[in-house]
């Protein structure tokens, strides 16, 4: 008889790692305490240093969105290695070190299954998602909300500076690999460089994205109803729309527009919906010209389905686009993205309030409000 023994490391951290757990709408959040830690092969638990709060956790904790539960929150963060399993690897496939300061994906795949295998690891057959799973026997921190994560062979990690700021930092596991994603569907189709680009939703993957498509050589329209997040894309390079402004008015697109084509760029070419607006979603499917792309990102939450003219799409050779998610090879260059703009596009300021972790409740409703265009939380920072 053979005797196959468990293999993976016991990791004991005092004091003991915590996590916020959620419940149901409505419930404020528990602290819960996990004393041990078993770390198969290829795993790490990194010590979180701060999180920022996406659109989906205010989502979810409204309850706009079934979730499983109990459920650590919290999907968009950065921390330090402190354990690590044998095998753990970063996403280049180097040793992880203990010490490493890292984001990781928000999916954990498998690597081998036919999805996986046609390139779509985030639709991977066996998926989990940090701060989307039901905590259970041996994955209790599973999401960005706690002190630690236990972040699970299959994600992608990467490092990050020490100069890089954490709120900066953190949102690159979804924001910033996202809005990669959607350019990287965009450009299949279209050029970037010169094409006149048409973004809706002024939150994190848009300004992410208006941010990135400026520097591809874009010229960028950010159409959002909050005057501060127009004011946001402006100091990104964009030039700013108001979805709800009378027409006639400068802020109307089509004033926008009429500017735009005196300059001969007199087609969208580009379209980016980044906030689920249903409104928002017929405007960039109409907006966009002859063989131009539009790209769906913010519609992640059950909503009303929208008329859709086929016949239109059909003669103006449109290129229609879902993206949810991104794959390990946009989460690298999302983090090659934030250090090299850090320091000249205002990145930090998407972030505002910051809350410690044992107030989580206060910055989801800060959140809810959507005063900011992230709220941070901080983890063992401070």
């Amino acid at each position: 008889m053979t005797l196959t023994l468990p293999t993976g490391l016991d990791v004991n951290v005092a004091p003991a790692p915590v996590a916020m757990v959620w419940n149901e709408p409505g419930a404020p959040h528990e602290s819960v305490a996990t004393p041990g830690v078993r770390l198969a092969p290829g795993d790490a638990l990194v010590q979180v240093e701060y999180a920022t709060v996406c659109g989906s956790d205010v989502h979810t904790v409204r309850g706009d969105r079934p979730a499983p539960t109990p459920l650590v929150l919290g999907h968009e963060q950065v921390g330090r290695v402190v354990a690590k399993g044998d095998d753990a690897v970063r996403a280049d496939g180097t040793p992880l070190e203990l010490g490493d300061r890292v984001v990781w994906s928000v999916a954990v795949s498998c690597g081998t299954c036919d999805r996986c295998a046609r390139g779509l690891p985030q639709k991977c057959r066996t998926l989990a998602k940090y701060g989307h799973e039901r905590i259970s026997r041996g994955w209790e921190l599973t999401g960005g909300f706690a002190t630690h994560v236990h972040v699970r062979a299959g994600s992608s990690i990467v490092v990050v500076g020490d100069d890089l700021p954490a709120e900066v930092a953190a949102a690159a596991s979804c924001a910033t690999a996202t809005a990669v994603a959607a350019l990287d569907a965009a450009a299949a189709t279209v050029d970037l460089d010169g094409a006149l680009v048409l973004i809706t939703g002024g939150g994190m993957v848009g300004l992410s994205a208006a941010a990135m498509a400026v520097e591809a050589g874009a010229e960028v329209i950010v159409s959002d109803p909050d005057a501060s997040r127009r004011s946001l894309a402006r100091r990104f390079g964009a030039i700013a729309a108001d979805p709800r402004a009378r027409k006639g008015t400068p802020e109307h697109l089509d004033e926008v527009l009429a500017v735009r084509a005196q300059r001969g760029l007199d087609e969208i070419l580009v379209a980016i919906e980044a906030s689920g607006a249903p409104a928002a979603v017929e405007t960039v499917i109409k907006r966009v010209g002859v063989g131009g792309a539009v790209v769906l990102v913010g519609s992640v939450s059950p909503g009303p389905a929208i008329p859709v003219d086929a016949e239109s799409i059909v003669r103006r050779l449109v290129t229609l686009t879902g993206v949810h998610n991104y794959t390990p090879a946009q989460l690298v260059r999302a983090v090659e993205f934030l250090e090299r703009s850090y320091r000249t596009v205002p990145l930090e300021r998407l972030v505002g309030t910051a809350y410690p972790l044992d107030e989580l409740d206060r910055a989801l409703e800060d959140a809810a409000t959507g005063t900011h265009v992230r709220v941070g939380v901080i983890g063992s920072r401070g």
